[in-house]
């Protein structure tokens, strides 16, 4: 399960002037507060820049939060780090896979950094080869592979060593038709077998086709959340694409 509660954020960047730079405070995520549960997909929906990725970044240790506090499994994302990345598969916006190696041995080396033993890793490898139909490119190096090959990669490194939490930002970005079909049914049976699985997107369908709950994040703020059902009622809109321009704009309005 993941816990976050008042997430805050704040970034420094250098803006030009004419007689020099200056530092200017730009705040990704202002205040962001959701439950995702287990054997259940919760969506983070929201337009580009919203603060989706900084959101997971810090649900991922990968960034500390300024202020507020996340948990995963019961482990704090701050002081206890290290516990909580034992429970996480996480796939980045940027799959970072490494070009020299192969499918396979990226997936291997990230398996061994998760600790499985040696005797597990070659076994491991295979079933996620097949299962996300890497077959035709799992000996090639990576090095020009396709947006969706490396995409595949990159969640089977992701699932390597069966984690409990599942942190995916915009997993079907560069997948065709099938594997992003494929996909959904992976995180399908990953729900039901009672992982708690996260993913950002910006894409209506794929969250309505997908999601058991959706948070909607606005300029850095949770504007709405719940079921799809809940949000459409709460909205008035029996359109769920409806449903979230609304949500938008009250967020708008009550911010301004």
């Amino acid at each position: 399960m993941i816990e976050a509660q008042g997430l805050y954020k704040q970034f420094r960047t250098k803006a030009s002037l004419k007689r020099g730079r200056r530092q200017k405070k730009v705040e990704a995520v202002r205040d962001v507060s959701f439950r995702a549960e287990n054997g259940a997909i919760t969506g983070l929906l929201g337009a580009n820049g919203a603060g989706k990725s900084t959101t997971l970044r810090m649900l991922a240790t990968l960034i500390r939060p300024d202020a507020g506090r996340a948990a995963i499994d019961g482990f704090d994302v701050v002081s206890q780090a290290m516990a909580a990345r034992s429970q996480i598969g996480f796939l980045p916006h940027n799959a970072g896979i490494y070009p020299r190696l192969t499918a396979v041995e990226n997936i291997q080396y990230y398996a061994r950094i998760a600790g499985l033993p040696d005797d597990e890793v070659d076994v491991r490898v295979e079933e996620l080869v097949t299962l996300l139909d890497m077959e035709a490119f799992a000996l090639r190096r990576t090095d020009g592979f396709s947006q969706g090959q490396r995409t595949k990669v990159a969640l089977a490194r992701a699932l390597v060593h069966r984690p409990r939490t599942v942190i995916l930002d915009e997993p079907t970005n560069g997948l065709d038709v099938m594997a992003t079909r494929n996909l959904r049914v992976i995180l399908r049976r990953l729900r039901d077998q009672g992982h708690c699985i996260l993913l950002s997107s910006h894409v209506m369908q794929e969250v309505t086709a997908l999601c058991d709950h959706v948070a909607i994040i606005d300029d850095g703020r949770i504007a709405i959340s719940g079921s799809i059902a809940d949000i459409q009622a709460q909205t008035g809109q029996e359109d769920f694409e409806d449903a979230f321009v609304v949500a938008i704009g009250q967020s708008l309005e009550a911010q301004g």
